[in-house]
């Protein structure tokens, strides 16, 4: 498989829809054209259960179905952009922090859940390679650091993780026996993290090809940390490496403006200057463009040639109203605290007006 330089796009169809814009060097334009000419030559797309409430209102977020999955997997395969499919198991985001077990499956024990999501798995490949629409690889869970479909799959209990993250290797095992499948953690920086998790998953885990890494410098560590993750991982386990998620951001200037929300339903990263505190390059435009490179120079030096690609999170993120990471419904389901708006906008790799940003210069230069 080639080099991938990826971008995960999850929201892209609902920004559009809200009349979110893209331009490049003034021309309004396609964003997968934009990408392509800047070399990427791949997207991420999240892929949630059923992300609406019983009475079927949308939970926001992109609201990442099966159906906007399929558009949005089609339109980056006419493009010729490879497609990673990424499967939360859960009717909204699942992180380190949730991983709640989708409304469909709740009340089924551990066996009924290893086969709810082989069949889940099976099927939404089955229906992807109906629609011209197959993905080229495929993480099975999201984040899954803590585990998966809590209570069952939660660290520690690794056998109970394994199976079921076994289960959704073998359903996409049962559609392409062939096809690359990524496990992937967040905290890219914590060494001790990923060994002692895939130590405990490789006793029980069936073959996968990939090791997925989150890396979000004002979260994870340094880039040495990441570094040192990464070259340990190479050698120890001799998987491929992936970047599967990666952001930064290019401004501290808030975009309340675009979002047009009260200042109580607002929560972007812009508001947050302690975390800008702990990244060593400025939220700048060409700060974002340094920390492209300097990681880029890390993930050369992994041993072997171990590091086979990276995804930008969210690089088409931009602000416009009604676009937000959880409707009210969905903020109720996870039993979180709101407000709900646009988080990334500052770490997108377009600005607020949807003009892209030098950091795709990095991306389209790079060679590896």
């Amino acid at each position: 498989m080639k080099f991938l330089k990826g971008m995960d796009i999850s929201t892209l169809k609902e920004v559009e829809s809200l009349g979110g814009r893209f331009f490049d060097h003034g021309q309004e334009k396609d964003v997968l054209d934009i990408l392509k000419s800047y070399d990427v030559n791949a997207v991420r797309l999240r892929l949630w259960n059923n992300p609406y409430t019983e009475d079927g209102e949308p939970y926001g977020a992109g609201t990442n179905d099966l159906p906007t999955t399929i558009e949005l997997a089609k339109r980056a395969l006419s493009k010729g952009m490879e497609v990673l499919l990424d499967f939360h198991y859960s009717d909204f985001w699942a992180d380190p922090g949730k991983q709640s077990v989708p409304r469909a499956w709740q009340g089924m024990n551990l066996e009924e859940l290893e086969e709810a999501v082989y069949r889940f798995t099976k099927e939404t490949l089955e229906a992807m390679r109906a629609a011209d629409a197959f993905p080229t690889l495929i993480q099975i869970g999201n984040e899954v650091t803590n585990g998966i479909l809590w209570p069952y799959g939660k660290v520690p209990e690794y056998e109970n993780l394994a199976r079921l993250l076994n289960a959704g290797i073998r359903g996409a095992r049962a559609v392409d026996p062939e096809i690359p499948l990524m496990i992937h953690l967040d905290n890219g920086g914590n060494n001790a993290l990923y060994r002692e998790w895939f130590d405990h998953f490789m006793e029980k885990g069936e073959d996968f090809q990939i090791i997925g890494l989150s890396y979000y410098p004002f979260w994870h560590g340094t880039l040495d940390d990441l570094a040192a993750n990464m070259n340990d991982l190479a050698v120890r386990y001799g998987k491929e490496l992936m970047i599967a998620e990666v952001s930064m951001g290019f401004t501290m200037e808030d975009y309340a403006a675009y979002e047009k929300l009260a200042p109580e339903e607002r929560k972007g990263m812009a508001t947050k200057p302690e975390l800008a505190a702990k990244v060593p390059y400025p939220m700048t435009k060409e700060g974002q463009k340094a920390f492209l490179l300097g990681l880029f120079e890390k993930m050369k030096q992994v041993p072997d040639g171990k590091v086979t690609g990276f995804f930008y999170w969210e690089a088409a993120w931009i602000p416009v109203a009604g676009s937000g990471w959880a409707s009210e419904p969905a903020i109720a389901y996870m039993g979180e605290k709101g407000p709900g708006g646009n988080e990334w906008a500052n770490q997108a790799l377009f600005d607020y007006d949807g003009n892209a940003l030098p950091a795709l210069e990095a991306v389209r230069d790079v060679t590896f």
